[in-house]
């Protein structure tokens, strides 16, 4: 394994976005090929982890999870149903509201195919150490929630300023 001596320039905020810009796209070329093998497309993958993790899910629920549009999450659905993978279900409050479940041969499906994909992932990692993951994890996590702060900041300036 390279070992990645520290830099000698000061960590720059744009520095920073940058080193994590290239990380974070060799990552998503790793995932995306890790997907890839299991033979599914990334939006069927991602309908599949989605129910398995967290249960049946009424469609907008799944679509905000796994982070697509209405239109290709109806027709993600309606793949997946066709291949006898999942189910829509009526609601009993609301008819019109359907709820996706995994069927029987979509979790065994997933399940597996699931289990690949974190192996590969682990492998994705495996360059750290269980104390540098914690400690990545956390500063990830503030870094979110710090640059999603400043969005919503300037987002609410903008509009202040809008209505002057």
């Amino acid at each position: 394994m390279k070992i990645v001596k520290s830099s000698k320039r000061r960590a720059e905020g744009v520095h920073l976005w940058l080193l994590l810009t290239k990380a974070t796209k060799a990552l998503e070329t790793y995932a995306r090929r890790s997907v890839e093998k299991t033979g599914l497309g990334l939006t069927d993958f991602g309908v599949l982890e989605a129910l398995f993790h967290k249960g049946p899910l009424p469609v907008n629920a799944l679509r905000q999870k796994v982070l697509i549009s209405s239109g290709s999450m109806s027709t993600a659905v309606d793949r997946l149903e066709r291949s006898g993978l999942v189910e829509r279900v009526a609601t009993q409050r609301d008819r019109r509201s359907r709820v996706v479940h995994l069927t029987g041969q979509g979790k065994k499906l997933i399940s597996g195919r699931f289990r690949e994909h974190a192996r590969d992932m682990e492998r994705a990692f495996s360059c750290l150490g269980k104390d540098e993951r914690n400690v990545l994890a956390s500063l990830l996590r503030k870094l979110g929630h710090g640059a999603e702060e400043l969005t919503n900041f300037k987002g609410n300036q903008t509009a202040k300023k809008r209505r002057s």
